[in-house]
């Protein structure tokens, strides 16, 4: 949530009582811009139209005053917000869950495609009052008759532009249609293309005729950051490989870890404590001592690395911190500042590190605005390179143990050996070295070869082209170039009532494959084709052939067929008559 000064507190702002005794736990006082002129106007029953940057708090802008107006003790959904990723529902509906915990009875639940449909449906018939998912999900849920709207007191769409891209422009009007016309409605993007427009020309004119509430906050710059910030491309070793091995070979006094959710603190704090870095977690799971207790060791040193969510490491002040590591990219802008700000303190430098993926790339841009600082891209140490930093390591700790001179007991021990086995002072020294290479190799196996899929370009290398994220139809040549692909079956058709972009739509999801490097898909009636590049890696494979489309099991097969290009078109004859020519 931004900092900017507004002059008015939350308390200014109509909010009840128990979402302002959360907001001061949370030590949220004063308003964004976005906020101040969102909050009053929802909740005097207006229509909202918010044209704001991802980061300027948008979300708190309506859903405080969701949770102000649905009333707990009904258990049935009253607050509907659609997002177009799962990643940012999952973030949206968290922080509706802190800011409602004083709210006794309050139940959020979540839906979004590739995961099973049995715990979603649960929660929505168990009556959660407000429901957080994407568009095709919840439009799955609509037809089954399980997401019922008749008590509905507000719909939002988040991040609208975005939907529009990757195509859900239709499944969003089907479900802004199932909508109760006395409901709210509140839509939010970053830009307002005409078809964003048209959406809310056709959605948030009231009962009444009247138009909503039309907001508009423009992008502000941070003063230049003084913080280095550096970008690391996912590729090639994990995420979790990338990062200890970061941590091994840097110089650093004290981390802080950011990660998505708070399951993410527990598992990475796990792996890293396995490695045997001295690491703990940072999650809503503790309470108010338990956080304090934390911090506290991570000051006195006894802990070196926090691993953490924004919501709780919002405000942490600890002057020692010289190192930020985004493991996962934050859901705004905004809190990407936070989140480096959290080291550079009381005048010190500081590191802020990302891991991103190719289809994040373009993030890198807002944040580079937005600190008014550049971001240098770099190379994780390959596996040589970490063989060579252990090796030194050793070295060093070896020639400090001699130069103390305390040694002469662990002489005769050695000289014995040598008597008794026969074997050399160099043979003694390669066995101690072969139990440290089993206990922590000083040869690290080589990283396998990195996939050469070609890298999407930036927006900006794209010359006037005009950019059309919406997967394409199935006869369409939507092949890179630059890549082979094979064609494989899944058991998804036109009678599951599929669409190309449904398809392109669970392959990026669940296998984390840019559209990009999606090829030409033709469907059938009962199965579909699809182009995928070459050398798709096992995991990934396996993860595709649980993923659903509309409900259907894909059961991903490698094809013994190929989908033919789209021949060129034939240029236009001249058919004028010959008397004009």
């Amino acid at each position: 949530m931004s900092e900017v000064m507004t002059g008015q507190s939350f308390a200014d702002l109509g909010l009840s009582a128990a979402v302002l005794k959360q907001l001061e736990k949370m030590n949220f006082t004063t308003p964004t811009p976005i906020q101040l002129q969102a909050i009053p106007a929802l909740l005097a029953a207006q229509n909202v139209l918010g044209e704001a940057q991802t980061g300027t708090g948008k979300t708190a802008a309506f859903g405080l005053p969701g949770l102000t107006l649905l009333d707990a003790s009904l258990r049935q959904t009253q607050m509907l917000v659609v997002a177009p990723t799962r990643e940012l529902a999952i973030q949206v509906a968290e922080a509706i869950t802190e800011f409602g915990q004083q709210q006794r009875g309050l139940e959020v639940a979540t839906v979004y495609g590739g995961a099973a449909f049995g715990p979603q449906i649960k929660a929505l018939r168990t009556g959660a009052q407000i429901i957080v998912g994407t568009p095709g999900r919840l439009l799955d849920m609509l037809k089954k008759g399980v997401l019922q709207l008749q008590n509905l007191r507000m719909a939002v769409l988040d991040e609208a532009d975005e939907m529009l891209n990757m195509g859900f422009i239709d499944d969003i009007e089907a479900i802004m249609a199932a909508v109760p016309a006395q409901a709210q409605r509140a839509l939010f993007s970053a830009t307002m293309p005409p078809a964003i427009r048209k959406l809310a020309k056709k959605f948030l004119i009231n009962e009444a005729g009247e138009q909503p509430v039309n907001i508009q906050i423009a992008p502000k710059n941070a003063a230049k950051s003084t913080i280095r910030q550096r970008a690391w491309q996912v590729r090639g070793v994990t995420k979790m490989v990338a990062l200890t091995r970061l941590l091994e070979t840097m110089e650093y006094q004290r981390v802080l870890i950011f990660v998505r959710t708070r399951s993410d603190t527990m598992e990475v704090t796990e792996l890293l404590q396995r490695s045997g870095f001295k690491a703990s977690p940072l999650s809503g799971d503790l309470n108010q001592t338990q956080r304090e207790q934390t911090v506290s060791q991570l000051r006195s040193g006894h802990i070196e690395i926090l691993v953490a969510t924004d919501v709780v490491a919002r405000g942490l002040d600890v002057p020692e911190i010289t190192h930020v590591i985004n493991y996962d990219l934050p859901g705004d802008t905004e809190a990407y500042v936070h989140r480096i700000g959290r080291t550079g303190r009381a005048g010190r430098s500081g590191e802020a590190i990302l891991f991103y993926r190719a289809k994040e790339k373009h993030l890198l841009r807002h944040y580079e605005r937005l600190t008014n600082s550049g971001i240098e891209f770099f190379e994780i140490p390959t596996a040589a390179e970490l063989s060579a930093h252990r090796q030194q390591a050793l070295q060093d700790k070896i020639v400090a143990q001699i130069a103390k001179g305390e040694n002469a007991e662990l002489s005769a021990i050695v000289e014995k050996m040598q008597q008794d086995t026969g074997l050399s002072a160099t043979d003694i020294a390669v066995a101690l070295l072969a139990q440290q290479q089993a206990a922590r190799p000083l040869i690290v196996p080589a990283d396998p070869a990195p996939k050469k899929f070609a890298e999407r370009p930036d927006r900006a290398d794209r010359g006037d082209r005009k950019r059309s994220d919406k997967p394409r139809a199935g006869g369409r040549d939507r092949r890179d170039a630059n890549v082979e692909f094979d064609t494989y079956r899944i058991q998804v058709g036109r009678e599951h009532g599929a669409r190309p972009q449904d398809i392109v739509g669970a392959i990026a999801n669940e296998g984390d494959i840019d559209s990009r490097y999606i090829g030409q898909i033709q469907l059938f009636d009962n199965h579909s084709l699809v182009e995928l590049p070459k050398g798709m890696p096992t995991g990934v494979l396996r993860l595709l052939q649980k993923a659903r489309v509309r409900q259907q099991k894909m059961d991903l097969t490698l094809a013994d067929v190929r989908i033919a290009a789209r021949p060129p078109r034939k240029p236009k004859t001249d058919r004028r008559p010959r008397r004009f020519q």
